[in-house]
C-alpha cells in the first residue's frame, strides 16, 4: 500500500467546495470564522446526506489511484462522513485550522468521532486516515483561497498549503504517470543489487575454522524493540513508552529519527529496510551512510549514488533519482548522522529537510548515536507534517538475547555440518556447539557482568564467538571483552582458519593492533569515520620507519592489503576508502594509541563533546596510574573556554571513568567525588535519566533518601537510580519502595528490566503498593516473576510478546486492567475472553488496532 494518499485538487476540490457553499455568506472575511460550516438549519451549507454522500465519491476516487481494502469501502465512507461531519462540531475557526495543518486537523477531526477504530480493519483505517489527511489539505486550501484575511494574517501557512496542494498534483501525474522502459530495466538491475549486497549480514567474529565471514541476513537478523517517548511528564501514566518492532516503524511513520548507541543494530536494521523494500518493490531505497558525503554536505538527488560510490552510478538513467522521489516512491536510510563532524551537521540536516519538504510522501530513516544530536533535531520548523518521529532502539531484552544466542548456534551448526566429513564428525560438532550455547545460555542468566555486556546484537555476537572459541571460558568486563575480541582476530583468526599462506606477510598480533591504532587515530583526528586508501597508506608509510618489524615485508600499500584482507576489522568501500568494521572498534583502538603516544591533553579538549565519550572511558582503563590521575585532575579543572554545561559534562566524564580504572590514587578517587557530587541533583527527567551513563559510581554521590521528603525530588533520583545497571542500585531504591506517589511508584516499576528480574522483583515490586498502578512486562522473564508474585490487577505489556506467552503469564482471576503499549505479533485479541474480571483494555493509539475485543471489556486510550 502506497505510504501516503494523493487525491489531485482537479478532482477534490469541487467535492469540498460542494460541503463550504454557502451564498448566503460573503466570500471574502475579514476575521477567523467561528464553525467554518453547518449542516442543520437555514445557515445549513451541506446536508448530512450531502456530506455523505460526498465523503463517498472521496473514497472511490482515491480508491482507484491507490491499493485500497476494497471490500471496506463502505464502512470506511460511513467513518469518513462522520468525521466531516465533526467539523461543524469542534471548537476551531478557520485561522485555528490552518495553523493545525492537514496532519493535525486531521486528528483534531478523527479524535471527534468515537469508536471509528473499532469499526475498520487496520487497513481500512490507515486507508481512512491517510485519505482524510487529503481531504483536509483541500479543505484548508479551499479556506485559504476564498479568505484574504488568511492569506493576509498567515502568508507563511497559506503559501506551505498552496505548496503542499501543487506538489501533491505533479507526484499524483508522476505516480501515475508510464515509466521509462530505461527506468524500469535500471530499477530492476538496482533492486537486485540492493539484494545482493545489503542480504549478508557480518557479525563480528563468527571466524570458525574455514568458515564463510558473512552469514545471509534473513537467517540472522533479530527484530529488534524500538521505544517512542509521547505524552506528559516521566514517571506519570501521562507519558507513553511505545515499544515497536523496530523493522515495522515506518509502515507507520513516514520520518523516523532512530537513536541506538554503538553496537545496537542500527546499520543491520537499514539494511533490512533496504533489502524488504527491494525484494518487495514497494520502495526503491537508497541506503546513504553519511560517512561517505560528511564533509561535502548532503548530496542532490541527481548525486546520491555517485557520494556512496555505488558500482552502478553511471549507468542510471539521466534523472532516475529525481523521476523516482517525485513519484513518492524512495526510501531514503540515512545511517548514521553522528559520523558527521559537529560543525556540519545542521547543513546536513537543513538540506535533507529541504529535499524532503520538495519531495513529500518519500519514506525516510535517520540514524544517529543517542546523544549526538538534540531532541527534536529534524523537527519541522513547527510544520507537523515535516516533523520526524523519534525513536530509541531499546536494550535486547532477555526474551531477545536468548533468542540471539540460539539463533547464532542454529547458523554455527548448519555450516558446520554442511563442511563436515562424515557423520561422526557432524555429529561431535553438533553436540559441542549444544554444550557450548547451553553453557552460555545459563552464563548470561547467571552472572551480572555478562548480563550488562548482552544488550546489542555486536557484543552478543562478539559473546558467542568468544564462548565457542574458548570453550565457555569468558572474560566478564568490556575493556578484557575487546582485548580478547582482538587476540582471536588479529593473532587466531588465520590459524585456526587455516588461512597461512593467503599472503606473505607475516606479523604478529602486537604490530598488527599498532597499525590499526594508526589508522583509527587519524580518523579520530581528522573527524572523520573513513580514510580514502591514498591516505591510509601514507599513515603506514609513516609509521614503518619505526617499525623494523613491519618494514621488512613491504611497503605501506602492501601492508594496507594485509590489514584489510587477513585483520577482519577493517572494509574497504568501492576501492577507494577505508573504515573499521564498527566503529566501537575504530574508538577502542584510537584510544589505545592516544594513551601510547601520551596525548591525553587531546582527550581533555575533547572530553565536553559526547562522540569523545567511548574513547575517553577506554583511554583510561588502559593509562598507566599516574597517567590516569594526571588525566582525570585536567578533567576537572578549570576551563574558562567552555559553558557550564560542558564544564560539567567533563566533570562526569571524570566520575565515569572510574568505573574503568583498575588501580588509581585515592587522593584523586575523593577529588573526583567532590567535585562532581553537587551535579548529580537533577532538576528535570531527563536530566536525571541522563546521569545513568556515569555508572555505579553515581550512586555514591547522590543524596540520603531519608533525607529527601519531597517525592519530585525522589521521583528524579529514582530515574537516575534504576539507569544505573549495577545490582548495587538495588538497594539505593529499597528506600522509595514505601513512597505512596504514584509518580514514583511508577518509576520504580519501570525500573526492573536493567536488574536482576528475581531480585528485583522480590526486594522492589513485590512491595510496591499495586493501588492504580500499572505492573510493566517487558519480556517473559518478568512476567513469570510476577505470577510469582501472585499477578497484579494492573498489567502494561511493555514488550513485544506473543498472545500464548501472555496467556501462560497472567493470572485470569487477579487482571482487570491490561494496557498493550506494545505490538502485538497478531492484533486479534480474542484470547482476552479467558479472563473473566477484565474490565479495560487500554490501546496506544499508535498501535495498530487490535480486533475481536470481548464483549463487556471498555476499550480506552
Amino acid at each position: 500500500m502506497d505510504a501516503v494518499v494523493r487525491t489531485p485538487s482537479r478532482l477534490a476540490a469541487p467535492l469540498v467546495h460542494r460541503l463550504f457553499r454557502d451564498p448566503a455568506r460573503p466570500p471574502v472575511f475579514s476575521e477567523p470564522v467561528p464553525g467554518l460550516v453547518s449542516w442543520r438549519g437555514a445557515r445549513a451549507t451541506a446536508t448530512p446526506d450531502e456530506v455523505h454522500r460526498t465523503a463517498a465519491d472521496l473514497v472511490h476516487l482515491a480508491a482507484e489511484r491507490h491499493a485500497a481494502p476494497t471490500a471496506e469501502l463502505a464502512p470506511v465512507v460511513d467513518v469518513l462522513a462522520r468525521t466531516l461531519l465533526a467539523i461543524a462540531e469542534v471548537d476551531v475557526t478557520d485561522a485555528d485550522a490552518v495553523r493545525l495543518g492537514p496532519q493535525d486537523y486531521a486528528r483534531r477531526l478523527r479524535g471527534a468521532v468515537q469508536g471509528a477504530d473499532r469499526e475498520l480493519s487496520p487497513d481500512a483505517a490507515w486507508f481512512h486516515d491517510a485519505l482524510l489527511v487529503s481531504v483536509c489539505l483541500h479543505v484548508l486550501h479551499h479556506l485559504v483561497r476564498r479568505s484574504a484575511y488568511l492569506q493576509r494574517q498567515l502568508p507563511g501557512r497559506a503559501s506551505r498549503i498552496a505548496q503542499l496542494v501543487d506538489l501533491g498534483d505533479a507526484e499524483a501525474a508522476a505516480r501515475h504517470a508510464e515509466r521509462p522502459e530505461e527506468d524500469v530495466a535500471f530499477e530492476a538491475e538496482y533492486a537486485e543489487w540492493v539484494a545482493r549486497r545489503h542480504g549478508w549480514l557480518t557479525i563480528v567474529g563468527v571466524d570458525f575454522p574455514n568458515a564463510p565471514d558473512r552469514w545471509p541476513l534473513e537467517e540472522t537478523y533479530l527484530s529488534l524493540e524500538a521505544e517512542e517517548r509521547s505524552g506528559g511528564v516521566g514517571g506519570t501514566e501521562d507519558e507513553q513508552r511505545t515499544v515497536l518492532l523496530a523493522d515495522r516503524a515506518l509502515e507507520d511513520h513516514d520520518r523516523v529519527l532512530l537513536r541506538g548507541g554503538a553496537g545496537s543494530g542500527k546499520t543491520t536494521l537499514v539494511q533490512w529496510l533496504a533489502v524488504a523494500a527491494a525484494r518487495e518493490g514497494s520502495r526503491v531505497p537508497f541506503v546513504l551512510p553519511v560517512r561517505r558525503f560528511a564533509r561535502e554536505g548532503f548530496p542532490a538527488p541527481d548525486d546520491f549514488l555517485h557520494a556512496v560510490r555505488h558500482p552502478l552510478a553511471d549507468r542510471a538513467p539521466e534523472g532516475w533519482v529525481v523521476r523516482t522521489l517525485l513519484a513518492g516512491r524512495a526510501l531514503l536510510l540515512v545511517d548514521g548522522i553522528d559520523e558527521a563532524p559537529e560543525k556540519t551537521r545542521g547543513e546536513l540536516r537543513d538540506r535533507l529537510r529541504r529535499l524532503l519538504r520538495v519531495f513529500s510522501g518519500n519514506g525516510c530513516l535517520v540514524t544517529s548515536r543517542p546523544s549526538a544530536v538534540s531532541e527534536g533535531w529534524l523537527s519541522g520548523g513547527g510544520l507537523a507534517e515535516e516533523d520526524f518521529v523519534e525513536l530509541s532502539l531499546a536494550p535486547m531484552s532477555r526474551d531477545r538475547v536468548t533468542r540471539f544466542i540460539r539463533d547464532w548456534h542454529s547458523a554455527a551448526r548448519l555450516d558446520e555440518q554442511s563442511r563436515s566429513p562424515g557423520p561422526r564428525e557432524r555429529e561431535r560438532e553438533r553436540s559441542t556447539l549444544d554444550e557450548y550455547e547451553q553453557r552460555l545460555l545459563h552464563s548470561v542468566r547467571i552472572y551480572r557482568e555478562l548480563r550488562q555486556l548482552a544488550t546489542n546484537p555486536l557484543m552478543c555476537g562478539l559473546i558467542c564467538a568468544l564462548n565457542r572459541d574458548r570453550a565457555g571460558s569468558l572474560p566478564s568486563g568490556r575493556k578484557e571483552l575487546y582485548d580478547a575480541a582482538l587476540e582471536m582476530l588479529l593473532q587466531r583468526r588465520d590459524p585456526e582458519r587455516d588461512v597461512l599462506y593467503a599472503d606473505d606477510v607475516r606479523l604478529q598480533q602486537s604490530t598488527r593492533e599498532r597499525l590499526l591504532q594508526k589508522l583509527a587515530h587519524a580518523m579520530l583526528e581528522e573527524d572523520a569515520s573513513e580514510l580514502t586508501r591514498e591516505r591510509a597508506v601514507g599513515i603506514l608509510d609513516a609509521a614503518l620507519p619505526a617499525m623494523p618489524a613491519a618494514r621488512a615485508q613491504g611497503d605501506g600499500a602492501k601492508i594496507f592489503r594485509h590489514l584489510l584482507h587477513r585483520t577482519g576489522l577493517l572494509r574497504e568501500r568501492s576501492g577507494e576508502s577505508v573504515d573499521f568494521v564498527h566503529r566501537t572498534f575504530q574508538d577502542y583502538l584510537a584510544a589505545k594509541e592516544i594513551v601510547a603516544r601520551g596525548r591525553f591533553p587531546t582527550l581533555v579538549d575533547h572530553a565536553h563533546q559526547s562522540e569523545w565519550e567511548e574513547v575517553i572511558r577506554m583511554a583510561a582503563a588502559h593509562a598507566r596510574p599516574e597517567e590516569c590521575a594526571e588525566f582525570l585532575e585536567r578533567l576537572l579543572a578549570p576551563a574558562p573556554a567552555l559553558r557550564r554545561p560542558q564544564i560539567n559534562h567533563r566533570r562526569l566524564m571524570a566520575a565515569a571513568c572510574l568505573d574503568h580504572v583498575t588501580e588509581l590514587d585515592p587522593a584523586v578517587q575523593r577529588l573526583v567525588h567532590d567535585r562532581t557530587k553537587n551535579l548529580v541533583r537533577p532538576t528535570t527527567e531527563l536530566a536525571a535519566r541522563g546521569l545513568g551513563w556515569v555508572g555505579p559510581i553515581v550512586l555514591e554521590l547522590l543524596p540520603d533518601l531519608g533525607q529527601v521528603p519531597d517525592d519530585r525530588q525522589a521521583l528524579l533520583l529514582a530515574c537516575t537510580a534504576t539507569r544505573v545497571q549495577d545490582d548495587a542500585a538495588i538497594d539505593y531504591l529499597v528506600r522509595l519502595r514505601s513512597r505512596a506517589a504514584l509518580p514514583v511508584r511508577t518509576e520504580l516499576a519501570r525500573g526492573w528490566r536493567h536488574f536482576d528480574t528475581e531480585r528485583y522483583a522480590q526486594e522492589i515490586i513485590a512491595h510496591l503498593d499495586p493501588d492504580g498502578l500499572y505492573f510493566p512486562v517487558a519480556d517473559t522473564a518478568e512476567l513469570a516473576a510476577l505470577r510469582e508474585l501472585g499477578g497484579r490487577p494492573r498489567i502494561q505489556v511493555a514488550g513485544v510478546m506473543r498472545a500464548e506467552e501472555l496467556l501462560a503469564g497472567l493470572l485470569p482471576d487477579q487482571l482487570t486492567h491490561l494496557w498493550l503499549n506494545a505490538e502485538l505479533p497478531d492484533t486479534d485479541v480474542s484470547w482476552l475472553s479467558g479472563f473473566p474480571r477484565l474490565r479495560v483494555l487500554r490501546v496506544n493509539p499508535r498501535l495498530p488496532r487490535v480486533r475481536n475485543v470481548p464483549d463487556g471489556v471498555e476499550i480506552t486510550a
